[in-house]
C-alpha cells in the first residue's frame, strides 16, 4: 500500500534509504479522503470565512491540531494557513483518536485531518465541519464546502493506493490494476468507501504515476515553506 506520506516523506526527511518515485512501480490508487476543518460546536466561527477573520484577528493565538507532525493533515494545515495568510499554532498528536478526544472535549479548538477521524461526531452534531479540502464536494457531508469557495485554488486530499517493486513484470502491474479497477463497479466496496468519507480513486498505472509525481512536488514546497521537520 501506498499513501499521501509517501509524497510528503520524501521531503520531510533528509536521509531517507530509498526514493520513493524511483525505486516503485504505481499500480493502481485505491481512494481519496478529504481532509476536513472541525471545530467544537461551541466555536464562534460558524462558518469558514468567519474562521479566517477570526485566525486573523487572533493571529498567533488560535491552536489547531493534526494526527501529528508531517502528516497529511498537517501539510494540509501548513497549505491552508500558507494560501489563508494565517498565523496559527500548531499541536501535534499522535493519531486522530487523541485529537478527536480534545476537541470532543473542548480542550482543542481546531482540527485538520482526514475525514475519517471526524465523520461520524460530525453527523452526530457533536462536531462542526466548516470546509471539506477536496476539489469537490463530499458525498458523506454534502452540505459542506469546500475550502476553494473561499480560498481559491486550495486543494488536498489523503490518499492509499498499490505499488509495486520497480522491477516488477509490466504484465503483472497491468493484470493487478484491471483487478483493483474492477473492485469500483462493487456495491459493498462502494458503500464501504462512504463509510470512511472516501471516494474511488481508478485510473491506469501511468495516471497513478503522474497523481504521485505531482503530490510529491506539492508537498515539497510546502515542506520548504513551512521549514517542517520530523519528530
Amino acid at each position: 500500500m501506498s499513501s499521501a506520506a509517501n509524497a510528503i516523506n520524501a521531503t520531510l526527511y533528509d536521509r531517507l534509504n530509498f526514493n520513493f518515485i524511483r525505486d516503485t512501480t504505481p499500480i493502481a490508487g485505491i481512494m481519496h479522503v478529504p481532509h476536513v476543518i472541525v471545530v467544537h460546536p461551541s466555536f464562534s466561527a460558524k462558518t469558514l470565512p468567519e474562521f479566517i477573520a477570526y485566525a486573523k484577528a487572533n493571529s498567533g493565538k488560535l491552536t489547531w491540531g493534526s494526527p501529528g507532525v508531517g502528516t497529511a493533515g498537517h501539510v494540509c494545515g501548513e497549505l491552508f494557513k500558507m494560501m489563508a495568510g494565517l498565523k496559527m499554532v500548531h499541536v501535534p498528536y499522535r493519531g486522530g483518536g487523541a485529537a478527536m478526544a480534545d476537541l470532543l472535549s473542548g480542550q482543542l479548538q481546531v482540527y485538520i485531518g482526514a475525514m475519517t477521524s471526524s465523520l461520524e461526531y460530525v453527523k452526530a452534531g457533536r462536531l462542526r465541519a466548516l470546509a471539506v479540502s477536496t476539489t469537490t464536494r463530499s458525498e458523506a457531508l454534502p452540505e459542506v464546502p469546500r475550502v476553494s469557495d473561499f480560498v481559491p485554488g486550495f486543494e488536498t486530499s489523503d490518499w492509499a493506493g498499490v505499488s509495486a517493486p520497480k522491477s516488477t513484470p509490466s504484465p503483472i502491474i497491468e493484470k493487478l490494476n484491471t483487478e483493483i479497477n474492477a473492485v469500483f463497479t462493487e456495491p459493498k466496496f462502494k458503500a464501504r468507501l462512504a463509510d470512511l468519507g472516501g471516494t474511488p480513486f481508478p485510473g491506469s498505472p501511468a495516471e497513478f504515476g503522474n497523481f504521485i509525481a505531482d503530490d510529491t512536488e506539492k508537498w515539497a514546497k510546502v515542506i520548504k515553506f513551512a521549514g517542517l521537520r520530523p519528530d
